[in-house]
């Protein structure tokens, strides 16, 4: 099969499943990239439930074949920062970085963001990675019997992303003014992600700006306390030895490099 006839055999597979969007379905173009982001769009509402192999094989040969397109950027190439040696920024689409993980801004019910094709970064690694991803959270949330709590983390493989482990997190959801509360949410989540990684032996970790987007944390003040609880835990004997903070904005970009000290130089990005 060609690229157009894996989606579409995708999307017949998925409506198959789900029927009830049979009709929203027909109101897209048959052109190749209005039936990719309704492959996508059906793969961001499907529930957690057993998948067809049939349908795993096509799904990986078109994310895999995405993925080299997109082009894998090595996380051990990356350039660290002459301040801070274990510390690189980079900016860009995270779902391209080849780390041992990445870490991906839940929400609490830890499945993936359900809106189609929206534009958190939730659903950006779930699309990359895979429907596999989906039911390996939901596995570990039917054991955990309960929402995730803001803070803690939990780790997945990457399935079709270049990175080998997904590291899960919730951050505080930031209302009107920061509170004691949300900061203290907030560096545990970076805390939390850091030690699971360490206690499977990871070496590299990529952070995205947790909290920032949807959540509403203030941009400048969530990148401070990354930044002071990274330093802080790589202070201590760990396997970890490269943090990359990933950033998409410019202003994040901007932010960043201030705070470590690389304002004069842009971060890496493509």
């Amino acid at each position: 099969m060609n690229e157009i006839e894996k989606i579409r055999y995708l999307n017949d597979i998925l409506l198959e499943e789900m029927p009830a969007y049979r009709q929203q379905a027909a109101s897209f173009p048959a052109d190749a990239v209005s039936q990719r982001r309704l492959l996508r769009s059906l793969m961001n509402v499907r529930p957690p439930r057993p998948i067809r192999p049939d349908f795993l094989t096509v799904q990986d040969e078109l994310l895999s074949a995405e993925r080299e397109r997109k082009g894998v950027i090595d996380g051990d190439a990356l350039p660290v920062l002459a301040a801070h040696p274990q510390l690189a920024i980079w900016q860009g689409d995270i779902t391209r970085l080849q780390v041992d993980a990445i870490v991906n801004a839940a929400n609490a019910a830890l499945l993936g963001c359900f809106y189609p094709c929206h534009g958190c970064i939730d659903n950006a690694i779930h699309s990359a990675a895979g429907l596999q991803l989906r039911d390996a959270c939901s596995e570990i949330m039917d054991r955990q019997g309960h929402p995730e709590p803001n803070g803690q983390a939990k780790i997945t493989p990457g399935f079709n992303l270049p990175a080998r482990y997904v590291l899960h997190t919730v951050g505080p959801i930031v209302s009107g003014h920061v509170t004691a509360r949300d900061r203290d949410d907030l560096a545990a989540c970076y805390q939390s992600c850091l030690s699971l990684a360490a206690e499977h032996g990871l070496h590299s970790v990529a952070f995205c700006c947790i909290s920032t987007g949807e959540f509403h944390f203030p941009n400048d003040e969530a990148a401070q306390i990354a930044v002071r609880t990274v330093i802080a835990f790589l202070q201590q004997q760990t396997s970890i030895q490269k943090v990359i903070f990933n950033v998409f904005k410019d202003m994040d970009a901007h932010i960043y490099r201030k705070l470590l000290g690389a304002d004069r130089a842009p971060a890496p990005r493509a």
